[in-house]
């Protein structure tokens, strides 16, 4: 009895193992004949960069994990230009590939509708040589205002940086302080950058990659600046004035007691004055009126 168990046991472990194996078979089996060919860059290949077949190469890959866009053969890259930079053993797809018939070069790397604009930088300016192609960047000015204030402003917001010097493709680990950076802007913003550059100081400011947030500034001036601070403006105090002296109380003026009326004299009147003549005859004298 005992004997019929442990076979009949042993039995279904052996079907057991057998449907495993062929299920195993089946999957392996499936999965080959699901795999496909992508073609991935053999080495580091820069933006404008007119591709050879000794720089691709196809590799295996899960059918049901194909990027979209991959290419199945490296035949069909021979001579397209990436648009941007391509890394050992990355998918070449056709999202960053320039237009077919588009020739070698920075020029292949700007999109329809862009331009790219060179700008002159020192170590600061270059944010010390971390403004590296494919990071952006916002542009800030530096001007003076029509009432002769400086003013600093935020020109731009995420730039892309095409080129630094006259390299498309360096390690990004590797900072370098260049005299030029190679900027990918509209025709607008490239007027813009003309004119500020020419009435003013630029400077870039190096921004996260997967930040697209814009915040638009009314930019800073000196008395703005100083503001910030926190310090509140001295109160300013009053101009000293004169002591104010009391008035002497107005002495009282002395009234003149009105004079008695003075009563006219009568009038007299008077006699003409005579003329008198005296007359002397012998030793008598008289007096006769004229």
């Amino acid at each position: 009895m005992k004997s019929s168990k442990a076979i009949l046991v042993l039995f279904l472990a052996l079907i057991s193992g057998v449907a495993a194996m062929l299920l195993g078979t089946r999957f392996v089996t499936g999965s080959q004949n699901s795999s496909g060919k992508v073609v991935v860059a053999l080495q580091d290949i820069s933006l404008g960069t007119p591709m050879a077949a000794s720089m691709l190469q196809e590799v295996s890959w899960p059918g049901d994990a194909k990027p979209t866009g991959a290419f199945a053969t490296a035949a069909e890259l021979v001579g397209r230009v990436p648009s941007s930079n391509v890394l050992r053993g990355e998918p070449i797809l056709d999202t960053r590939l320039a237009a077919i018939g588009s020739k070698g070069g920075l020029a292949a790397a700007i999109p329809e509708g862009f331009r790219a604009i060179t700008v002159k930088v020192n170590e600061v300016v270059g944010v010390a040589g971390f403004a590296l192609p494919g990071s952006f960047v916002d542009v800030m000015v530096n001007v003076r205002d029509g009432r002769e204030e400086a003013i600093s402003k935020i020109l731009l917001e995420r730039i892309q940086v095409l080129a630094v010097a006259q390299e498309a493709f360096r390690d990004e680990t590797k900072p370098k302080v260049v005299n030029a950076v190679t900027l990918q802007v509209t025709p607008s913003q490239a007027e813009k950058i003309d004119l500020a550059r020419s009435i003013g100081s630029l400077s870039l400011v190096l921004r996260n990659q997967v930040d697209q947030q814009m915040v638009p500034t009314d930019g800073i001036r000196t008395d703005d600046l100083l503001a910030l601070r926190g310090d509140k403006p001295k109160a300013q105090p009053a101009p000293a004035s004169a002591p104010v002296v009391a008035a002497a109380p107005a002495k009282p003026k002395k009234v003149a007691a009105p004079r008695p009326a003075i009563e006219a004299a009568p009038a007299v009147a008077l006699q003409p004055a005579r003329s008198r003549v005296e007359v002397i005859r012998g030793v008598q004298r008289s007096e006769a009126d004229l």
